[in-house]
């Protein structure tokens, strides 16, 4: 097995923070920008939709273009159909217009599902073949059951899965790394004082399952104990902490070791002016790696932490809830640290310095835009010879080594009525580090021939144009 077909796609997981949603349409993952008035019925609210969009990849595979057979970068052209239907109980502006005066409702629901139909047409007809065998099907679904929610004491159950269709460097299914992923979790909220203060305690179970058997040894299951709360020590700021111990396990360890990784952060959010807002946190995270596939350790233990300063287009007179209300224009530039398991290596740490800037301008002109520079470091990646050779990195001597990647992202929507819209998605993703990591070792070279590696430099450039109906 050729190593780019995993690097590739790892580094692809690398720069969507999450899961795949951040590849996605944003008013998918945001469903504030995508829905529109709805459809009640009783106290349910509907909001369907549907979009069109045509686009251009210039670099589908996300190749290198070096001059090594199966590097040359394809571009393609690009359908994509997505319908969706997310339903909630009554939102709080439909609350206040229809029910004035009445009690906080003791259960609050909020869910959706969509899917995307992906049709890949190569601009070269020379490549009609590789890009036919790519057309795919995405789906998500989730949900989110808030039960006594202006209580002192509540509890929640949330969870989602998505279906990610996406190719490695090569055209074959057989190494596509399509992916399903399952979410589900619990747990209880304790909001004494009136909401000054609140703690959550809950548990996460994670499924992360591969199609292609070529990738069945990344086959994994995540355990986790989650907590987090707030306290708002001053009326527009408030001490923050979260936290989380993690049990994650493969199914077939071939190469990859289990782990129980640790992660605290403690800081503050608040607001300095009406407009001028900042959250600086900071904490320690280790992984604790455990040896289980013969290959040797490789811990993270270091500091992670994130800072951010926003700017409110309009003024706030208060610190902004979690689910900000739409319409609410910022602009905001940070920095996060921290470290996420890797399908290569035992982890890989990110540094990334980012900027964003959200506009929604009655409720007609949507402007979603981020752009960040991170900077990757990975320590030596193992894979277990065949016997009796041991276990050995695959880029000797010491095997270690950094990515420097660029990503950028614009969505602009036109509303034209209350139901139908006009948008285009721009999408920039390059690895700009000149670097070849070797395969993987299954014999010792003959002394006098190099050993084979792959070039690990791209870039991608996407551009969709689309419309949308939506209730």
């Amino acid at each position: 097995m050729k190593l780019r077909f995993i690097f590739a796609a790892t580094l692809v997981a690398a720069t969507t923070a999450g899961t795949a949603w951040a590849q996605g349409q944003p008013w998918i993952q945001d469903r504030r920008y995508g829905e529109g008035i709805g459809i009640r019925t009783g106290n349910l609210e509907l909001h369907p939709g549907v979009a069109g969009e045509i686009g251009y990849d210039s670099n589908y595979f996300q190749r290198s273009g070096g001059t090594p057979p199966g590097e040359q970068i394809i571009d393609v052209y690009r359908l994509r159909l997505t319908p969706s239907l997310s339903l909630s109980t009554l939102r709080p502006q439909r609350r206040q217009f229809d029910q004035a005066g009445a009690a906080q409702p003791s259960i609050q629901f909020d869910g959706g599902v969509s899917a995307s139909y992906n049709e890949i047409i190569a601009r070269d007809s020379e490549y009609s073949d590789e890009a036919s065998q790519q057309r795919d099907i995405s789906a998500g679904a989730d949900f989110k059951l808030e039960i006594l929610p202006h209580k002192p004491w509540g509890a929640y159950v949330e969870g989602d899965f998505l279906r990610t269709a996406e190719p490695s460097n090569e055209p074959d299914q057989e190494y596509a790394w399509d992916r399903d992923a399952l979410r589900l979790g619990a747990g209880v909220a304790w909001r004494p004082g009136g909401g000054l203060f609140d703690w959550r305690l809950g548990y996460e179970f994670r499924y992360n399952y591969f199609e292609a058997e070529s990738y069945s040894q990344n086959n994994n299951v995540h355990h986790y104990v989650r907590t987090k709360g707030r306290w708002k020590f001053l009326p527009r700021t408030a001490l923050v902490y979260d936290a989380s111990l993690g049990f994650i396990r493969y199914s077939d360890n071939t190469y990859l070791n289990d782990s129980t990784p640790v992660r605290s952060r403690l800081g503050l959010n608040g607001l300095v002016t009406n407009h001028f807002g900042f959250l600086a946190m900071v904490g320690w995270g280790a992984s604790f790696y455990e040896s289980t596939a013969g290959t040797p350790v490789q811990d993270y233990d270091s500091v992670i932490g994130q800072g951010e300063v926003k700017w409110y287009l309009q003024p706030q007179q208060k610190l902004p809830g979690d689910a900000a209300r739409v319409g609410l224009s910022t602009i905001a530039v940070g920095y996060i640290r921290n470290f996420r398991d890797s399908y290569l290596t035992d982890y890989y740490q990110y540094d990334r310095g980012y900027a964003k800037f959200d506009y929604f301008f009655a409720g007609v002109m949507l402007i979603s835009a981020e752009a960040g520079y991170a900077h990757y470091t990975f320590p030596p990646p193992y894979f277990p010879a065949e016997p009796p050779l041991p276990a050995a990195p695959r880029n000797p001597p010491n095997g270690g080594y950094v990515q420097n990647r660029v990503d950028a992202k614009l969505f602009a929507e036109y509303r034209l009525s209350d139901t139908f819209g006009i948008n285009t998605t721009l999408r920039y993703d390059a690895n700009l580090t000149e670097e070849r990591v070797q395969r993987e070792r299954t014999a010792p070279p003959p002394p006098a021939t190099p050993a084979a590696d792959d070039e690990l430099e791209f870039s991608r450039f996407q551009v969709y144009l689309g419309a949308r109906w939506f209730m």
